[in-house]
């Protein structure tokens, strides 16, 4: 939390002590697990924890000891898929990208975002293949064939599309062949195969990658980064009972007081969760309006 200004990290702290209470409160009163579901469903995609077995089911393990019911990560290849899914009450929480959450805030309820580097932000980063050195921006990529990663990622698809208004040109003419590969990771091996010229993703995955898996972003290079955006945050269906919805959010910001949950962090390359401000996606809102400007 050392990344945010004093009054953010009061802010947090008090928050986070107002949550506590609340479960403390609700506990006394109505015992521990008196209010919690049978079963909490979990949703994720495949942008990033696709090949994580090991960790959700730690994750899960965890979050069912805390909570005292069953937890249930449900994964899809899109964030299409998990929104409809949450929108439509199929599950309770999902994690999910800032594009979908600013198009449906009044549909759900943000539960907590990942602090990364001491900011709960993170940038999209351009790739290109590494023997590739002249390329400095998109617009340098007229007629080329570009890899988006999935049509409700910001870093993945709203950054570079916009990035492409912003500059007077028609993303649906630029490129010579764009497609989306539904996973930043599948993003990566398309730069680094030739199958694309390039390609755009979120820097936080990219980075993970670098630092757990190096192999995997061999024969790629980060031409241009984004400004700092909100990080892609937990969020609530609408409908969770409050009671619930406090105790979920308690286990996750609790995960830095003990060494399991540490364990997890550092699995996920974050510094921890905290409480997120809608503010924190005003960015992100603007890029919307821009992308509304042209057809998609």
């Amino acid at each position: 939390m050392s990344g945010l200004p004093f009054s953010n990290r009061r802010r947090q702290l008090v928050c986070a002590a107002g949550a506590g209470l609340a479960v403390a409160a609700w506990g006394t009163a109505h015992g521990n697990d008196a209010a919690m579901p049978r079963k909490i469903l979990f949703g994720t995609t495949a942008v990033f924890l696709d090949n994580q077995a090991r960790l959700l089911m730690k994750w899960r393990s965890r979050l069912e000891a805390q909570l005292g019911t069953e937890v249930h990560f449900v994964q899809r290849g899109s964030y299409g898929e998990i929104t409809e899914m949450l929108l439509a009450d199929q599950i309770d929480v999902a994690w999910i990208c800032g594009y979908p959450y600013v198009t449906h805030a009044d549909r759900m309820k943000l539960l907590a975002v990942p602090l990364y580097e001491g900011k709960p932000l993170y940038r999209s980063y351009l790739l290109v293949p590494s023997a590739q050195t002249s390329v400095t921006t998109i617009t340098e990529l007229s007629g080329r064939v570009f890899a988006y990663s999935d049509p409700q990622s910001n870093s993945g698809y709203l950054v570079p599309r916009t990035e492409l208004i912003r500059h007077g040109l028609d993303p649906r003419r630029f490129f010579g062949k764009a497609f989306f590969t539904f996973a930043h990771r599948k993003v990566v091996e398309a730069v680094a195969s030739g199958l694309a010229s390039a390609g755009e993703i979120d820097g936080y995955v990219f980075d993970t990658l670098a630092k757990q898996v190096p192999g995997a972003v061999t024969g790629v290079r980060v031409a241009w980064k984004s400004p700092l955006y909100g990080f892609p945050p937990i969020v609530a269906r609408r409908s969770l009972p409050v009671d619930t919805f406090a105790r979920l959010q308690s286990a996750l910001l609790g995960m830095t007081e003990d060494v399991e949950g540490r364990l997890l962090l550092d699995r996920l390359n974050l510094d921890r969760f905290v409480i997120g401000e809608d503010a924190l996606f005003d960015d992100i809102r603007k890029l919307v309006k821009l992308s509304d400007t042209m057809p998609a």
